[in-house]
């Protein structure tokens, strides 16, 4: 995993394609997946699934937008974009959902302010 600087001039971590992590990931960062991660992450920011990107485990984040799979758990405590080619298996936490078409989701969808969430 490397630390990458965007154009914008912000760090972010990236796991390549063809890498894999087994086990959990903290990040005081961004993070974009577009290798396997078997296990969980936790970020302070914005997690990106890459299309080729896996993460089967929990996701905690701030934001999070998925164009790979992931199966386990989302929770994005402020916005989660499930773009067209994303493919989830399980279950969603989050304020704001946007669902492009030809995603696929399977599993349940909690929405707005939890008890967890507060």
């Amino acid at each position: 995993m490397a630390g990458i600087q965007s154009n914008a001039g912000s760090l972010y971590n990236s796991l390549t394609a063809g890498s894999k992590i087994i086990g959990t990931i903290i990040t005081d960062s961004d993070i974009r997946v577009d290798g396997t991660i078997e296990g969980d992450v936790k970020c302070v920011g914005k997690i990106v699934v890459g299309e080729n990107g896996r993460v089967v485990g929990t996701m905690e984040c701030q934001n999070a937008e998925i164009m790979g799979f992931v199966e386990g758990k989302v929770d994005a405590k402020q916005s989660l974009a499930l773009r067209a080619t994303s493919h989830i298996e399980g279950e969603i936490h989050t304020q704001s959902l946007t669902v492009e078409p030809n995603a696929v989701f399977n599993g349940s969808c909690v929405m707005g302010k939890t008890e967890k969430g507060k």
